[in-house]
């Protein structure tokens, strides 16, 4: 009984250390926020996706409205995309900066690349600082 108690138990802090782990890998962290910020994106929920920008998009648009607004207008594959997929990610001094793809097939069939910037706060939190957008010309469809 001792011994299946000891196993028990070693199994649970195996599982907690994996878990905080990946909690910590800078990557994740800043998929996770992306997806989460997409899905309210497609929700039209303007403060969480507000909540996700860092200080410096708040101080060039420091009404959510404004900033919704914004991502209508000039990032429409993001603000709704058809379908999208996290490509190739680099972390910068051990995760202080994240670059992230993200692949997106638009509503209207075309395909784009979303290049994020997610810089770490000094809260550890990490914070999207901006995203560059441009058209996948190479893609053949399926």
């Amino acid at each position: 009984m001792r011994a299946f108690f000891a196993v028990l138990v070693l199994c649970a802090v195996s599982v907690m250390s994996g878990m905080a782990a990946w909690a910590e890998d800078p990557v994740q962290a800043t998929q996770a926020m992306i997806e989460e910020q997409i899905r309210a994106f497609l929700k039209d929920d303007a403060d969480t996706a507000y909540s996700f920008a860092a200080p410096g998009i708040k101080a060039m648009y420091p009404d959510k409205n404004v900033f919704f607004a914004m991502v209508k207008k000039s990032y429409e594959p993001v603000y709704h995309p058809g379908n999208y997929a996290f490509g190739r990610s680099r972390s910068i001094d051990d995760g202080a900066m994240i670059y992230q793809e993200v692949l997106i097939s638009g509503r209207d069939g075309k395909d784009w690349t979303a290049i994020y910037q997610v810089a770490r706060q000094p809260d550890g939190s990490f914070k999207i600082n901006g995203v560059q957008i441009v058209p996948n010309a190479d893609s053949k469809g399926i």
